[in-house]
């Protein structure tokens, strides 16, 4: 095997040192305690009571999510219901709506000034507290898990149930011997996507006043209280994550599913519906309104009280400030991307399948924690970048760099190095065939990785909100920032700007599903 070029070695160690910074330095930061401050830091009783808490809104929101994405997923794949394509873009929709923007809709909803009591005169209690985070994370996340096992039905031999029920099966024990066995890892895949972002969520949880591993590293670090503390629950908090990718693996290991027959998959023949139609109909029009259609809704009351004092100034400089962040962080985590891609297709080294799993630990690692351990490296090692844009965008392209692999990976794959090879057998350096023949065909896989990081970032809250600058804010800050006072009318443009700037999102994840099937 040909060694692999320093352009591609260089950006591949720039990613296995970023990725890893966030662990080193936690574990520096830790070690800082002695050993009887250390013991008490490890089993302090508040640790158990942010543990269980975690466990609790994690199983909470999985379980509403799955209650809501089965059911879709089966629906909009395997039955007889019209305009499928457009409910399943209704039913994907709720992602553009990041999920504090969710919780401030749910706690707008209600109090004395809420929308229920203005429009309906019921005032009901604020819904703070593990149901509230649920919902909110839920009402957000269930897309995930419907992604995913969209995906799954839609790819299964319909021919393996049809030959279970010609055995005399019930629908039942096909159900749990055919059917879950062949969508199991598409589940447990939107499990570990959704749990992992559950973990590290701060927004939600903070909004909603649940106290969970990732509120209490906030309140620990910016009251000043206990830095050596904030950086334990801090790798406390990562060791979840990594137990919950432990588990993915130890869940979907030595299982077989693809087809060992020959010749093409047999058309799935929907199941009528007849009488229930109308019932399933019902149901996802709920689920809509509940997902899409009440913080729309609740944006819009709100909107009319603080329309006349928007400060469209204040507005426009938040969307060109996150916009002066996400442009460049998309720019270098793609351009980190197709180098790092590149070495592990064709160069199969240690560094090669280190950074690349280097780069999938980074996006896993919550970003609260991750934003910490980047507060502590400037602090100690370069104070000039503490509170930096400079720093920030560092930070943001070493988290989110794994999200621009996929549309990168899959269309080196499918180009192949035939033609590469028969240009160089005519005479062309291994530079300029690739560079006439695979650099144009990746222009667009390389722009979607990059749009798919930028929408991320337009999203995010935990770590512009630590790692920002003085007096710099970005739409997710102002959103965050307003509704903890409770200036809900003040927040709702700022809401209502980040969800039409993360519908571009849904819209790339249709555009590219459309063109797979053409």
């Amino acid at each position: 095997m040909a060694r692999a070029p320093i352009i591609l070695v260089l950006p591949a160690l720039l990613v296995c040192a970023g990725t890893c910074l966030p662990a080193l330095w936690l574990v520096l930061r830790a070690l800082d305690a002695d050993p009887v401050e250390l013991l008490d830091i490890v089993f302090r009783a508040r640790n158990a009571l942010l543990l269980a808490n975690t466990f609790k809104l994690v199983a909470l929101t999985l379980a509403i999510g799955t209650a809501i994405a089965f059911p879709l997923a089966w629906l909009l794949t395997r039955s007889d219901l019209r305009a499928r394509r457009l409910l399943s873009y209704l039913v994907v929709l709720p992602l553009a709506v990041p999920g504090y923007v969710m919780a401030y809709a749910l706690i707008g909803l209600s109090g004395y000034y809420g929308f229920l009591r203005h429009w309906f005169g019921v005032s009901t209690p604020p819904l703070y507290g593990l149901w509230g985070a649920a919902l909110a994370l839920s009402f957000y996340t269930f897309p995930y898990i419907f992604l995913n096992l969209r995906a799954a039905f839609l790819g299964m031999d319909p021919a393996l149930e049809e030959t279970a029920r010609s055995l005399g099966k019930s629908r039942w024990a096909v159900f749990r011997h055919v059917t879950l066995p062949q969508i199991w890892p598409a589940l447990v895949s939107g499990w570990v996507i959704v749990g992992l972002y559950v973990i590290g969520d701060f927004g939600a949880v903070a909004l909603m006043r649940y106290e969970v591993f990732s509120y209490a590293i906030f309140t620990q670090y910016s009251g000043a209280f206990d830095r050596t503390y904030a950086a334990w629950l801090s790798l406390m908090l990562l060791a979840l994550t990594l137990a919950a990718l432990r588990l993915q693996r130890m869940a979907t290991r030595r299982r077989g599913f693809a087809r060992t027959g020959t010749g093409a998959a047999r058309q799935l023949r929907p199941v009528r519906l007849g009488a229930w139609v109308w019932l399933a109909g019902a149901g996802i029009a709920l689920v809509v309104l509940c997902t899409l259609g009440l913080p729309l809704t609740v944006l819009v009351h709100w909107m009319r009280f603080g329309l006349a004092a928007l400060d469209v100034a204040a507005l426009a400089k938040a969307a060109l400030g996150t916009a002066i962040v996400a442009a460049p962080v998309a720019a270098l985590a793609a351009g980190l991307a197709l180098p790092v891609v590149l070495l592990s297709l064709r160069h199969d080294t240690r560094l090669a399948r280190m950074s690349e799993r280097l780069a999938y630990l980074g996006y896993a690692t919550p970003p609260l924690t991750f934003a910490l351990a980047m507060v502590f490296f400037s602090l100690q090692a370069v104070p000039v970048l503490y509170q930096s844009l400079a720093l920030l965008i560092f930070a943001y392209a070493m988290s989110f760099l794994a999200l621009a692999f996929g549309p990168i990976r899959l269309a080196l794959l499918q180009i192949g190095t035939r033609q590469e090879e028969a240009a160089r057998s005519l005479g062309a350096s291994p530079a300029r065939a690739f560079g006439r023949i695979v650099l144009p065909r990746l222009r667009r896989p390389v722009a979607a990785g990059g749009i798919l990081v930028f929408i991320m970032v337009v999203k995010e809250l935990p770590m512009a909100w630590i790692l920002s600058p003085t007096g710099f804010r970005t739409m997710s800050m102002n959103v965050f920032a307003r509704t903890v006072e409770g200036m809900m009318a003040e927040a709702a443009p700022y809401a209502l700007a980040i969800i039409l700037f993360s519908s571009l999102f849904i819209g790339l994840i249709l555009k590219y599903e459309g063109e797979g099937r053409s």
